[in-house]
């Protein structure tokens, strides 16, 4: 459950929006604004062992994050057995990270100064700094757009940021959303 948790704090993990990494690409070859409805990934174009299909309550909070904002952006879900232009695949996966930090070190008394021997400043020197290692969990949401025509990859947006303590269901929402807008900000391509 404990993992369930952390997870779930990934997957909306890009909570503080300011602190997210968002990144995109996308095939120049094609003219997006032909693009007007979109139907979701099912079946077999779905990886079951993705970390977003794992848990179905954040896929259920992602697609409807993207859905609103592909609204926004004029392109509409196709109903079922309705023609549509592109399908939608949104995949999440998470890394464990390690950062260290090191602080103090000594003070500088001028060139060539070293303290006593050289090695041993009696004041600072090795016994004055800190290190500090701190683990933590980085996720990444991947949204990609795919023609249904020809079937290829023209646009991707991505989104990584550190897992966040968990919020209540609303609040990862309306936070979820945020992020989702960002990674559309170039979408289409070549509009502000």
């Amino acid at each position: 459950m404990k993992y369930l948790l952390i997870l779930f704090s990934a997957m909306l993990l890009l909570m503080s929006c300011s602190s997210v990494t968002v990144k995109h690409d996308y095939d120049p070859e094609y003219d997006f604004s032909q693009f007007k409805t979109y139907r979701w990934a099912a079946g077999k174009e779905i990886n079951p062992d993705d970390e977003l299909q794992k848990h179905p309550l954040i896929a259920k909070r992602v697609y409807k994050a993207v859905d609103k904002v592909l609204k926004e952006k004029g392109l509409v879900e196709a109903k079922e057995g309705e023609p549509f232009d592109v399908v939608v695949l949104a995949h999440a996966g998470t890394k464990q990270r390690t950062q260290v930090t090191q602080t103090g070190g000594g003070a500088y008394m001028g060139p060539g100064y070293r303290g006593y021997g050289g090695w041993y400043d009696p004041w600072w020197g090795p016994y004055g700094s800190t290190t500090t290692v701190n683990q933590y969990e980085e996720a990444t949401l991947v949204i990609d757009i795919v023609t249904w025509k020809d079937k290829k990859l023209v646009w991707r947006g991505m989104a990584t940021d550190i897992v966040r303590d968990n919020q209540d269901g609303e609040e990862q929402q309306q936070r979820l959303y945020k992020v989702v807008e960002k990674i559309f900000e170039n979408y289409p391509p070549g509009k502000k």
